[in-house]
This record gives structure tokens, sequence and C-alpha cells, in this order.
């Protein structure tokens, strides 16, 4: 049975254009109902989201289709090369690495990578966060979800101390409480909320304003 999507509450203009505001989101067990989740709870007129699941690149196609079909906001595969825009969600090919690049003229691309694979994927969830931290700093918030292993946990923790917001899915609503275990113990996480739940607290950031940095930890 489809599932009808959901219609979220519209954020106020005045965070539109997203003025750089990029939120990046990394899963690998069990990640592809828990994106499904997030973005199904999040209006169309988000900021640009740019997800890395490990998953094989015959099957990440039909999985951004899916969730285009389920989400109110626009989710394909990204292209290298492709301009960042507001309302969409960009999702690594199961073949190359995705990261963020800022352009001199301003804005932000797309960039695909056939490097060798990290922490053992390609996807990896720390290439993206890496960029993030990099290339948009305080003006990113970090997502990491449910998954074996560590990919991502390094990452995140760039991103904090670039300034990230960053959240960690707790481990009640986790299927493998592995990435975002690791990014918890070394200290990348800010927020450790559970999976239905993620969504919101997206959105109250962006609601309440966009201050980067924040030195108080919900963890």
């Amino acid at each position: 049975m489809q599932q009808t999507p959901l219609k979220p509450e519209s954020l106020p203009n005045r965070i539109l254009p997203y003025d750089g505001i990029i939120i990046f989101i990394g899963a690998s067990t069990g990640g592809t109902e828990a994106i499904r989740e997030v973005l199904t709870r999040l209006p169309a007129d988000v900021p640009p989201i740019l997800m890395t699941q490990h998953m094989p690149e015959l099957f990440t196609g039909s999985f951004a289709n899916r969730l285009d079909a389920l989400s109110a906001m626009s989710v394909r595969e990204a292209v290298q090369g492709e301009r960042i825009r507001p309302g969409v969600a960009y999702l690594a090919p199961g073949h190359s690495h995705l990261s963020v690049k800022r352009m001199d003229c301003g804005g932000y691309i797309c960039e695909l990578s056939r490097g060798e694979p990290v922490n053992r994927h390609r996807p990896s969830v720390d290439v993206l966060f890496h960029s993030a931290a990099e290339q948009v700093g305080h003006m990113a918030i970090g997502v990491l979800l449910t998954g074996m292993g560590k990919d991502g946990a390094a990452g995140l923790l760039h991103m904090m101390r670039a300034g990230a917001w960053t959240i960690g899915q707790d481990e009640a609503s986790c299927v493998v409480y592995g990435m975002p275990r690791e990014a918890a113990l070394i200290g990348a996480v800010k927020e450790v909320v559970p999976l239905l739940d993620i969504a919101a607290h997206v959105l109250q950031r962006l609601r309440g304003g966009f201050h980067g940095h924040d030195e108080h930890s919900r963890v």
C-alpha cells in the first residue's frame, strides 16, 4: 500500500531563499526507512538536503524515485556539477562519493567522485560530512541515522567543530545503533533524538533562527 505524502507545515518565508543553510543526512543499515521517516515529515520549502545511504548503485535511483513520490520536496540522485537548490534532496548514487562544493560566484554544487572507499564504503558518509564542514561550516545541519560501523562519526565531529548543529538518532529507534553511537562516543552529537522526532528538531532549529554554533548540547 502506497503511503500518502504528509503535508508538513511550511517554513516562514524569512528563511527563504535558504541563505546558505544545507542539511546533511547519513545512514546505513535500516537507513532507507529512517530517511523516509525524516523526509516525509519535512515541508516542500526546506533548505537543500544532501544524503548518503550505503546502497548498491542498482538501487539508489529507484530509492530516490520512491522518496520523491512520498515526500513534499523533490528527491533525486545527485548529478556531477548540479547546482543545489532549496526544496530538493540529493541522494548519493551508489557508485560515487557525494560532496558539496561552494562556488566562487555564490551557491553550491554537487560533486561526485569514484575515489577509493572510505570506511569500506563508497559512497561514504564521512566524505559528505567532511565536505559539509569545510564548505558550509556553521550553516550546516548534520544528521546521522541508523547504521553499522563508524562511517560518518568523524565527519560529524568535523562538522560540529566547524560550528554545525549535529543530531544523532537514538538507540531505541535504530535498527543498528552503530554509526550514531560512535558519533556520540567521540562527542560529535549535540542532540540525541528518536527517529520520529528528528524532522521536528530540524524544523525547530530552522524556525527559531539559524545562528550556527551553540554551546549547549542536549545529549
